[in-house]
């Protein structure tokens, strides 16, 4: 008997806050792939399993064009017109828009061009740390770590001025909390695209050594660098942020793992990727068939939007043993947490130079670091936010 989900889960189980939702986790049980019925009456499909998960992204017969997301797992868009995505935000386009513009950013992305961040990445995090050792426990992990520290370092990356970073970061967050309002989205929307266009408007008059300058001397025009710059602004802020405080409640709430992260500062690589496989932030995405396509014994008929469950695809038993369970000591390869095919995360290298630098530093400096409340008061953003994490995360040590 074919499974159905008839809503989107929307709730994590209490005291479970890595965990994907239990009726994902049931949905798998029943098979890589589900029925779905969206709010609007459209019948969609949910998949679950690893598998599956990775085929759809490598095929090209399912897009991510924004104007054919005309269903959503939550809302009801019944009327409810979808334009194209605007110039630049490529995350939202098919080939060949798509390519045209991440071909210019995947060789300032590239390994070893992140990887000569580094050590700039080591003094903004021992910033970061400087502040919260002279400003004494207790501390907001969220406010006073895991924010500035990816916010600082995209920021420099794309030109944006150290005394705008603030405002800036502020309304990023609007549009990303999945708390606010159509009218607070609107104007946190508006906000950040003027700002972007002075910004522009400000490499092209003078060029510095950045990729937003080095972008102004292609054939985009300013709406287009625009859409580009907030495309990689908001994913250079949101995600790494999720990841450095949600995997340092994880790392808490473990401490056999913490122990053997302390221990053995050699398996930070191998912590970072399991990290990632375990807490899967950027939890769900979503394609629409552009014909009818076999998969997993079902056919996906033309039209049909599909949703991609990346935390369950991570958790897939089939794919990783003991697979709710977090071991620094994994060797996580192939985890869906940056995505898979071409809508794979641009910044992924970047995002590892970040936690590798960024959690080993803060376990060294404060190794008496703790919840400084308990673990089920710790509040989570909801679900309804596309990144997966918490709103503050407060912790204190031994002064």
């Amino acid at each position: 008997m074919e499974h159905t989900v008839t809503t989107m889960p929307a709730a994590r189980r209490p005291g479970c806050p890595f965990d994907p939702p239990a009726e994902l986790v049931e949905a798998r049980g029943h098979g890589p792939i589900s029925r779905y019925s969206f709010p609007d009456g459209h019948q969609g499909w949910l998949i679950t399993g690893y598998d599956l998960v990775r085929s759809v992204l490598a095929d090209p017969r399912f897009s991510s064009r924004k104007e054919l997301m005309l269903h959503h797992p939550l809302v009801d868009y019944t009327g409810v017109e979808v334009p194209p995505a605007p110039p630049g935000e490529f995350l939202l386009m098919d080939d060949p828009q798509h390519s045209r513009y991440r071909k210019p950013l995947v060789g300032r992305f590239t390994v070893r061009r992140m990887r000569l961040l580094t050590e700039r990445v080591e003094q903004i995090t021992a910033g970061r740390l400087d502040a919260m050792e002279k400003a004494g426990p207790p501390a907001d992990l969220v406010t006073a770590f895991a924010k500035p520290i990816p916010a600082m370092v995209i920021c420099e990356l794309l030109g944006v001025p150290y005394e705008d970073r603030g405002h800036f970061q502020e309304q990023i967050d609007v549009f990303l909390s999945g708390e606010t309002g159509d009218e607070e989205l609107i104007a946190a929307y508006t906000s950040t695209q003027n700002y972007l266009a002075e910004l522009v408007a400000a490499e092209r008059a003078n060029p510095t050594d950045d990729v937003l300058s080095d972008l102004t001397d292609g054939d985009f025009t300013d709406e287009e660098l625009r859409g580009m710059s907030l495309i990689l602004l908001a994913a250079g802020l949101d995600t790494t942020a999720n990841m450095l405080a949600l995997g340092t409640f994880a790392l808490l709430r473990h401490p056999e793992q913490l122990a053997a992260l302390r221990a053995d500062p050699g398996l930070t690589d191998q912590a970072v990727e399991e990290l990632l496989r375990y807490l899967s932030v950027a939890k769900t995405f979503m394609r629409t068939a552009l014909e009818d396509v076999e998969l997993g014994g079902r056919t996906i008929e033309a039209g049909t939007a599909v949703i991609l469950s990346y935390n369950t695809a991570n958790r897939d038993p089939g794919r990783f043993a003991d697979p709710h369970v977090l071991d620094i000591r994994r060797q996580p390869a192939g985890h869906l947490a940056f995505g898979h095919g071409i809508h794979q995360c641009l910044g992924q290298q970047l995002a590892r130079v970040e936690m590798r630098v960024a959690f080993p530093a803060l376990l060294t400096r404060f190794p008496t670091l703790r919840l400084a409340v308990p673990a089920d008061e710790v509040a989570l953003r909801p679900e309804t936010a596309d990144i997966h994490g918490v709103k503050s995360l407060p912790v204190t040590w031994d002064a």
